[in-house]
């Protein structure tokens, strides 16, 4: 089993960047898959972007692709999210799991072990 926990959100002003990360705990850290989600005041829970378990391939949601870079190293068991031209839309809470499925999924079903999320606030 794997322990996440993210930090380095806040309010940023539109433009803004912020990077957040998340610290594994887990022996198993560096066998997965790994992601990152967000949810908005009312709505779902939305995929961001995704790294294989040795960081070499990504996946980006259409909307972050050219604003948002992951990264992950594995001796720090930490995984990255660099947000660059944050939007107001930006504004969620985000959350980054470890991949479940045989492939490489988008689906917030496929993931498990979820932190407890990190506030992002964008000001226009």
């Amino acid at each position: 089993q794997v322990q996440l926990v993210e930090s380095g959100g806040g309010l940023v002003q539109a433009g803004g960047s912020l990077r957040l990360s998340c610290a594994a705990s887990g022996r198993t850290f560096g066998t997965y898959a790994m992601g990152w989600f967000r949810q908005a005041p009312g709505k779902e829970r939305e995929f961001v972007a995704a790294i294989t378990w040795s960081g070499g391939s990504t996946l980006y949601a259409d909307s972050m692709k050219s604003r948002f870079t992951i990264s992950r190293d594995l001796a720090k068991n930490t995984l990255y999210l660099q947000m660059n031209s944050l939007k107001p839309e930006d504004t969620a809470v985000y959350y980054c799991a470890t991949d479940r499925s045989s492939g490489f999924s988008i689906s917030a079903s496929e993931y498990a072990d979820w932190g407890q999320g990190t506030q992002v606030t964008v000001s226009s």
